[in-house]
């Protein structure tokens, strides 16, 4: 358990899909813990992302033409491999992001589970499927999945593993290339896992991964392949939709969010304020789905808030690959900037700082403290911007009633956390939130770890939906083909035509009455 070694860099740097690579400007990587270089990344061009682009559409042909059980194999092979080595690739998402390494550790079991889970259920969701002609007997109609071709790929540096992965495994599974643009601080936690892709049996060119900037190699993803997945801000997102829709291809995003915990008076405020600490600070509160409101009822708030901010001063931070720090460091030096500049802005403003709110250099460039204000308003930039980081607010709220209403004020809608007395309670309030996931006992991690369940977000949190059915069948085009026998849908043997045509309304009406119609 360290920092990589240079010849672990050497070796996977050899797998990016950059011809000549060795001759091509760099750019440095740097240890998140210390801010120091650990190794170099050849930047890639929007040539070299159309040339990878043209060789995993020519090898996507053959890819697509193998069942999707066969396909399958492949993918359960590597998360057999993902397993095995989830050492290494926990050590190469610490380097990279700073992340303590429990927080490295969900997302490695997080990519296996996830593989696993299409390797296990993909095939039967892209089974040919029968459903009801419009004329029972003699129409015949089947429903087949055809593999979009290519889907580009671009990923954020908060969740390098996971966000590389999650959605690349369903897209192959589908029969389709993937061509990714890694963000330029992570690229070699997306080379890790294209590694022991290749030494599960995919062919290289089907997973190819082009390191570069999102305005030169982003865009090229977006001009030259079938459909587009992206992680990362709203006003990215919003961009890269546009620029999609003019192609007239698909596209998926899973963005923003400032995402609420409601507490209700009768929760165990000792589960509630440990759970809240998991679900704000977990990889320094660099997660999409992550916590920063927290709406208290007013007759706890008081202890709870106590409770939370002793809770909070005593995590333990470090700069360690093992399991001894509760946060790690944040992943850039803009992260911090956000963190202090909100925190600021907040006690100017006046905000009360209850635990937190400063910098630790003496730890490393990157690390600044969990941290949770109270009498937070909507003059404060932290009210409703999303900081990306381990700076959250607490909210005594008189009802409910309150609660749900603040929960739902606002344009993002991608996770939500609630702490009830009883079960019916949490559920009634989740079925009210207006949020793509609702946990309950629970942050994050209840919703985003089931698999087979759809996760994303609604207003603009997001578009479209990963994990589940829908993040496998987003990739597929649906085709109808209908067998029309023994009769016509405008004729039938014997039967003037005329006389056929009045009588077909009265036919259509009474399809009603047949069972299953």
């Amino acid at each position: 358990m360290a920092r990589p070694t240079p010849e672990y860099f050497a070796r996977l740097g050899a797998l990016v899909a950059i011809d000549n690579a060795a001759d091509r400007p760099t750019r440095p990587v740097l240890e998140a813990f210390s801010g120091v270089e650990m190794a170099t990344i050849p930047v890639g061009t929007a040539a070299d992302l159309e040339t990878a682009v043209a060789r995993a559409r020519a090898a996507q042909e053959g890819w697509a033409a193998r069942s999707p059980q066969d396909r399958a194999k492949v993918l359960d092979k590597f998360s057999e491999l993902v397993h095995r080595n989830a050492a290494s690739l926990m050590d190469i998402a610490q380097a990279e992001t700073g992340k303590a390494r429990v927080y490295a550790q969900e997302e490695v079991i997080d990519v296996a589970l996830t593989a696993r889970h299409y390797a296990t259920a993909g095939p039967k969701m892209l089974a040919d499927r029968k459903v009801k002609g419009i004329i029972p007997g003699a129409t015949s109609v089947r429903v087949r999945y055809q593999p979009k071709g290519v889907v580009g790929v671009i990923s954020p540096w908060n969740y390098p593993l996971t966000l590389a992965i999650s959605d690349a495994v369903a897209a192959l599974l589908a029969g389709n290339g993937v061509v990714i643009k890694p963000d330029s601080q992570t690229p070699y936690c997306a080379l890790a896992l294209a590694e022991l892709l290749y030494e599960a049996g995919l062919p290289a060119e089907l997973f190819a991964v082009v390191p570069g900037p999102g305005s030169v190699v982003g865009q090229a993803i977006v001009a030259t392949t079938d459909y587009v997945m992206f992680t990362g801000s709203s006003a990215t997102g919003a961009t890269l939709a546009e620029q999609a829709g003019r192609r007239l291809i698909g596209f998926s995003a899973e963005l923003g969010g400032k995402n609420p915990m409601i507490v209700t008076a009768g929760a165990d405020i000792d589960r509630a304020v440990e759970g809240a600490a998991r679900a704000c600070y977990s990889n320094s509160g660099q997660l999409c789905i992550s916590i920063e409101r927290l709406y208290v009822d007013a007759i706890i708030a008081d202890e709870f808030i106590e409770k939370f901010g002793a809770f909070v001063r005593g995590m333990r931070l470090g700069a360690t690959y093992d399991f001894n720090a509760d946060m790690g460091s944040l992943a850039s030096a803009a992260q911090v900037d956000t963190a202090q500049a909100h925190v600021d802005d907040a006690v100017a403003k006046g905000a009360t700082v209850i635990a937190g709110g400063k910098r630790r250099a003496d730890l490393g460039p990157f690390f600044f403290e969990p941290t949770v204000l109270t009498g937070v308003t909507d003059a404060m930039e932290c009210f409703a911007n999303e900081t990306f980081g381990p700076v959250v607010s607490v909210y005594p709220v008189d009802s409910i009633d309150e609660a749900i209403k603040l929960a739902n004020d606002t344009d993002y809608g991608l996770n939500a956390s609630v702490w009830a007395g009883s079960s019916d309670e949490a559920q009634r309030i989740a079925e009210k939130l207006r949020a793509g996931t609702v946990n309950i006992n629970e942050g994050y991690a209840a919703a985003w770890a089931s698999t087979a369940a759809p996760m994303g977000g609604m207003g603009i949190s997001g578009v479209g939906r990963r994990h589940g059915e829908e993040g496998l069948l987003k990739y597929t085009e649906p085709q109808t083909i209908a067998e029309q026998r023994f009769i016509g849908i405008d004729r039938a043997p014997g039967i003037p035509q005329g006389l056929y045509r009045a009588a077909t309304p009265f036919a259509m009406r009474a399809l009603k009455y047949l069972p299953g119609r």
